[in-house]
């Protein structure tokens, strides 16, 4: 039976991962028509209209002054500026750069575990995270030529996802995911709103730009609710690894639509960062098991 859930969640994470690299694709590719703050709010309103309609529908809405509640907040903000600065990175570096670096998620959450959590990790988990900072360090490259700040985007997009995480494991259990995806979606939003506001430009928005909107918040939602299921079902140890078929799909997706072939730095950069991740999770499983 739990054979059966581990690979039925690890189908369901890897359609997320597919659905967030699709979105992430449509929304660089949006940025070059418009700027990314009106990208982000268009995508956000059709976006949190489908949200709230579903999460609605499903009974998952709860007042929104939960938000304000500390766990809640924190995962809403964090949440949020992680996408912002992700997005924004995108506009300036290759997709699959972009995604290796984000890639190095699950190890910094594993360091957020044991300094702010007291989680126990040992010295072999502490290696791997070193080894895959390392891998995020070819990456990026700094100093080197070639070497874009833009990649520092990311890497505060990760600070914040790890927030994000964290956060989540201190949400009472009770709180239903479809809202704190409308949370997340509204924040976005409004974030977006405000990105724009900044930025001050109006882009005008055809027939092309709102099919691109639509797809970005289709895929958007494919992400949000297949990683619901891919972490509810299976053993987090044997399902997160699947996350990292978002590489794949960057790496494919960046060729494709944008002529962005990796080079052998950021190959093997990423290499390291998958291989080191997927060995602080076995780790990770092997210490809860022997409890």
């Amino acid at each position: 039976m739990l054979r059966t859930a581990n690979m039925r969640s690890a189908l369901y994470m890897s359609f997320a991962m597919f659905g967030f690299t699709f979105n992430d694709a449509f929304m660089k590719n949006l940025s070059e028509d418009m700027g990314m703050g009106q990208a982000i709010f268009l995508r956000g309103i059709f976006a949190s209209s489908l949200i709230i309609l579903i999460a609605y529908k499903k009974g998952a809405l709860r007042p929104l002054r939960t938000a304000l509640q500390p766990m809640p907040f924190l995962r809403t903000a964090g949440e949020a500026m992680a996408t912002v600065f992700f997005l924004s990175a995108l506009t300036q570096i290759p997709l699959a750069n972009a995604s290796a670096i984000i890639q190095a998620l699950p190890l910094l959450v594993t360091v957020g575990a044991a300094v702010f959590l007291k989680e126990a990790v040992g010295w072999r988990r502490w290696t791997a995270i070193l080894i895959g900072f390392l891998g995020v360090l070819l990456v990026i490259r700094p100093g080197a030529a070639g070497y874009t700040p833009y990649s520092l985007l990311v890497v505060a997009a990760v600070l914040c996802a790890a927030t994000r995480d964290l956060a989540t494991r201190a949400l009472h259990k009770d709180t239903p995911s479809l809202f704190l995806s409308v949370l997340t979606a509204l924040a976005v939003t409004a974030t977006g709103l405000v990105m724009w506001v900044l930025d001050g430009s109006v882009a005008a928005v055809g027939t092309v730009q709102i099919i691109k909107i639509v797809a970005a918040s289709l895929f958007i939602l494919v992400g949000y609710q297949f990683i619901v299921l891919a972490v509810r079902e299976g053993e987090i140890a044997f399902v997160v690894p699947f996350r990292y078929t978002a590489l794949l799909w960057s790496i494919l997706l960046g060729v494709v639509i944008f002529s962005d072939y990796p080079d052998p730095l950021t190959i093997a950069g990423s290499t390291i960062i998958v291989l080191t991740g997927i060995y602080t999770l076995y780790r990770e499983h092997r210490s809860m098991t022997n409890i």
